[in-house]
């Protein structure tokens, strides 16, 4: 079920989207701002066609599912794996992981880290991480999704989104 000319849009933006972490980032080569928290805003807007119940997806199932992923996030320290000059790995023990760049070092215990597969921990890259952890929720929308922008707020109104794009034609 299409319109003829358009897209039908659903958006969540709850207060149960929002998570308080701690991280860093470099700018440049050589400059790497100090660790610092944000209270995050998580919004996500899914544009595509009607399915057969008559929505694009189901406001509370599209919460739920991004409420699971922010609150993995939830009071950690975020780190990036695939930074070529921060080097995150295991601490003097087990229990700790250590980061580092250039002469500094951070070492925290285990389990107030998430180790995540990005190169840096901008809001634009934690929107398409949050993206990527929905993959079996996309996967179960069906084919009716056109478009999906995932955002995140750092700072009340400094918003980085990721935005995926359908590659299949509509017909």
């Amino acid at each position: 079920m299409a319109s003829a000319n358009g897209l039908y849009v659903v958006e969540v933006e709850k207060e149960e989207l929002i998570f308080s972490a701690a991280h860093f980032i470099t700018f440049g080569d050589n400059i790497c701002e100090s660790i610092h928290g944000h209270n995050y805003r998580v919004r996500c807007r899914v544009e595509g066609e009607l399915n057969e119940h008559g929505y694009v997806v189901d406001f509370i199932a599209l919460r739920d599912a991004l409420q699971r992923v922010t609150k993995d996030l939830d009071h950690r320290v975020l780190l990036p794996t695939r930074h070529p000059s921060i080097k995150v790995g295991e601490g003097e023990s087990p229990r700790e992981v250590q980061a580092t760049f250039n002469e500094r070092r951070w070492v925290f215990p285990v389990e107030d880290c998430v180790l995540l597969p990005i190169s840096n921990t901008t809001a634009e890259l934690l929107a398409q991480h949050i993206f990527d952890q929905l993959t079996e929720f996309w996967a179960a929308c069906g084919n009716g999704l056109r478009r999906v922008e995932v955002g995140v707020d750092e700072n009340e109104g400094q918003w980085g989104s990721y935005v995926w794009i359908s590659t299949t034609s509509r017909s």
